[in-house]
């Protein structure tokens, strides 16, 4: 069965929007852990958004799941996660202008930075995964870099209106699924996965982890943070 991680960054911008302590991501995780949550994701961006290297710290000492650490590929982020050891790095774009990640990685243009930036945590003890586009190329630039795992952007797929495209973007996904399993990738997805949307990808197979925020966090609002995770972990186990 496919697991649920919980991204808590959306927890840190509702602070950050009062420049307060309130809510707090810390006391957010432990809630989703209770509530069924298998991890854990946030993203340290560069200009400290949301998330902060306090959170960072404080989260890497009282999560009792998995911690995904959401960076970009630069000298700085590297330091502070073999510093702080996350359980794995999620290797993503990063534009300071963008609402929220855009798309996926291009491996294929810069696999000897991205090499020696997976060798780096790899040494580390610390699992890698690149986020990439459903493409069979940046797949297969993946394995050759040697991450660990890849983690499927489904913006795509969650941003169809209509059915044709829908069809087409899900067999786009389960291809690199398929193709990602043969290369022996551990394999996760996630963006714009919703309550609505998340049953169509989960029923695929083959995808470990979905890494899901935004929805959860605009649900917690309105029900509370506990129902917000085990409605989505019901989604994801009946799929």
């Amino acid at each position: 069965m496919a697991k649920l991680g919980v991204n808590i960054d959306h927890v840190a911008t509702i602070r950050q929007a009062r420049g307060g302590i309130e809510p707090d991501p810390v006391a957010a995780a432990a809630i989703a852990e209770l509530a069924g949550a298998d991890g854990i994701t946030i993203h340290l961006r560069e200009d400290r958004r949301h998330i902060q290297d306090r959170d960072l710290k404080l989260l890497r000492q009282t999560v009792k799941t998995k911690l995904n650490l959401e960076m970009a590929a630069t000298d700085e982020m590297v330091g502070i996660a073999l510093s702080v050891k996350p359980d794995m790095v999620t290797l993503v774009p990063e534009k300071r202008q963008e609402l929220t990640t855009e798309g996926g990685l291009d491996v294929r243009i810069n696999m000897q930075g991205l090499a020696e930036v997976v060798e780096r945590l790899q040494d580390g003890g610390i699992i890698v995964s690149l986020f990439i586009d459903s493409d069979p190329d940046q797949v297969k630039a993946s394995s050759k870099v040697g991450a660990d795992y890849i983690e499927i952007h489904t913006g795509s797929f969650a941003e169809a209106t209509e059915w044709k495209r829908m069809v087409t973007e899900l067999e786009r996904i389960e291809n690199v699924v398929k193709l990602g399993s043969k290369l022996g990738l551990g394999i996760n997805a996630g963006h714009g996965l919703n309550y609505t949307n998340i049953k169509k990808v989960a029923a695929i197979g083959g995808i470990e982890e979905f890494n899901i925020g935004h929805a959860i966090v605009s649900r917690a609002v309105l029900m509370g943070l506990d129902r917000a995770v085990r409605d989505m972990v019901d989604l994801i186990k009946y799929a």
